[in-house]
This record gives C-alpha cells, sequence and structure tokens, in this order.
C-alpha cells in the first residue's frame, strides 16, 4: 500500500512539475508574440459613428490614428469613417472635431456623412463641414463595405 502511495505521490508532483513547465513556456510564448503579419497587399475598414458622444467620438479618431500609424499597415490601409444619426453632429459646421475631421482627410481616410441622417434632422449639405463626403446611407454604406470584405469597427 505504501509503494502505491509512494507511485501516486511521485505522479502527482510529476504532473505539477510538467504543468507547471508547460504553463511557463506559455507564458514565454505569450510574451514573445508581437502580432500577427500582415500579409495581404491590401487591408480595408470602415468605422461606424453614430454617437454625439464626445468620448466615443474622440475614441473613433483615436482608433482611426492608430490604424494609420500600424508600421504593419503602412501604404496597405484604406479606411472610411461614416457617421450616421448621432454622429452627424461630428460633421456639423461648429463641431470642436472639424481639425481632427480634416487631418484624417488629409491623411486619406474617407469621411463620409449619411443623407438619411441629414434629411431626418433637416439638415442640408451646407451645414456639414464643406469636405465631407455624403452617401445615400450610412447603413448602406456600411453593408455594401462589409460584402466587399472590409472590416467593420465601431468605437
Amino acid at each position: 500500500m505504501k509503494k502505491y502511495a509512494l507511485v501516486l505521490m511521485v505522479l502527482i508532483v510529476s504532473t505539477s512539475y510538467i504543468n507547471a513547465q508547460s504553463l511557463n513556456n506559455l507564458l514565454e510564448t505569450n510574451r514573445a508574440f508581437t502580432g500577427a503579419v500582415a500579409k495581404k497587399k491590401n487591408y480595408h475598414a470602415i468605422y461606424q459613428l453614430d454617437t454625439n458622444d464626445p468620448k466615443i467620438i474622440d475614441k473613433a479618431i483615436h482608433n482611426i490614428n492608430n490604424a494609420l500609424s500600424d508600421p504593419r499597415l503602412e501604404g496597405k490601409i484604406q479606411i472610411e469613417l461614416v457617421t450616421l444619426s448621432g454622429g452627424t453632429e461630428a460633421v456639423m459646421v461648429g463641431s470642436k472635431f472639424e481639425k481632427d475631421i480634416k487631418e484624417l482627410v488629409e491623411k486619406g481616410v474617407i469621411v463620409a456623412q449619411c443623407n438619411n441622417s441629414l434629411m431626418k434632422r433637416n439638415l442640408t449639405r451646407d451645414q456639414i463641414f464643406n469636405f465631407i463626403a455624403v452617401v445615400p446611407s450610412g447603413n448602406g454604406e456600411i453593408i455594401i463595405r462589409q460584402a466587399a470584405g472590409w472590416a467593420i469597427i465601431k468605437p
């Protein structure tokens, strides 16, 4: 009986040691990971902005700039920011986001406003920044982009 208890103890200790070694290997492997490799020639992402919450608008702009500055995507990414519903306020004349959004356009980001949202709010194109594109519907834009393989990001 003592012999079996001793064998069982040895197995438990050995298993614990192996599990600890495996865990250490997993932790080291995770630490060494540097991200996915961008093997494709082109990547596409559409960011959906449908809120007037300044924190979310800031987050969307920040996220887009992060993607643009990722060295793996340099020269390989096309980004569109579509504003609809409450997000319309981000591109309205007088918005505090004009400078940031203009800088996105200057970096090659397409910034498009949903025409349905303009009509629902009784707004004209003159009431949004003069450099903003207008698409028939924000939802339609997202659907078309998704069908074309674009990543959809909602900050």
